[in-house]
């Protein structure tokens, strides 16, 4: 049986988790714990339950058994008010950045503060504006529409919209999917950089070896339903399970291995 990692400061706590569709279990008594305060990368195959999991601990797809703790809370314990007061305290990057098309991008940004919070018109675009400067954008792209904007910047608004209500934790899932290897490099630094600047925990869905290398305190691979391995890259690199092998050891995961090889040995 898969245990549960030992972590005393785990934000998000994860046991037993069991998520299917019909016939089909997607997460087999999965665990996996997120400290607070790191970056957590998940990868693994596509169609594994990455995004499933993510989703289940947000509460956008029902789980069959399990425990989700975050803040050191049961969420299946909670009543609508706190869950409310809960959700408050992360913010989410989906896939693709899912902005409202028929909204402008500070509109966006803007919509979570409108769904949570009482603040005057001039106040919410104070923050809003504010919040786009944190990601690199500025008034004139708040003016814009998401079908105006390259998938880049798509991203970079959707950023801030997650970050809309000041969460202490951020759910991305695949941040960089879609962006050339110059903007997903810049999207990573933006990343890291809020992480240390706000103090964020940070939850990232990936496939992208680059991430995992250049931003991810630990990483958690998921297959067959469970996390196989878990720890920092180097060491989740030495796994013997066939995914990870194929995986990291790939020719792309080799010369990823060669780097990390020769930055310890450096």
């Amino acid at each position: 049986m898969q245990e549960p990692p030992a972590y005393s400061q785990n934000i998000i706590e994860v046991r037993d988790l069991v998520v299917g569709f019909g016939a089909t279990t997607v997460l087999d008594r999965l665990c996996l714990g997120m400290q607070r305060g790191e970056i957590l990368g998940l990868v693994g195959g596509s169609g594994s339950g990455k995004s499933v999991l993510m989703r289940t601990i947000i509460g956008l797809i029902p789980k069959q058994a399990g425990t989700i703790r975050v803040f050191g809370a049961d969420l299946d314990r909670l009543e609508d008010a706190e869950r409310r007061a809960l959700e408050r305290r992360w913010g989410v990057l989906f896939q693709h950045g899912a902005l409202f098309s028929s909204l402008t991008v500070l509109q966006n940004v803007q919509f979570p503060m409108r769904e949570y919070l009482q603040l005057s018109e001039r106040l919410m675009e104070e923050v809003a504006l504010a919040k786009l400067a944190m990601v690199g954008l500025d008034a004139r792209d708040a003016a814009k529409f998401p079908a105006e904007l390259s998938g880049g910047m798509v991203k970079r608004a959707a950023l801030a919209r997650a970050l809309a209500l000041d969460p202490e934790i951020v759910f991305l899932d695949e941040p960089t999917s879609g962006l050339d290897p110059i903007s997903a490099g810049d999207f990573d630094a933006l990343i890291k950089t809020l992480q240390a600047t706000l103090g964020l925990s940070v939850f990232m869905v990936t496939h992208d070896l680059e991430s995992l290398h250049t931003i991810c305190d630990r990483v958690a691979v998921l297959a067959a339903g469970r996390i196989v391995a878990e720890g920092r890259l180097a060491q989740v690199m030495q796994s013997q399970h066939p995914w990870v092998q194929s995986y990291f050891l790939g020719k792309r995961g080799a010369l990823l291995g060669q780097r990390i090889t020769a930055h310890e040995g450096g």
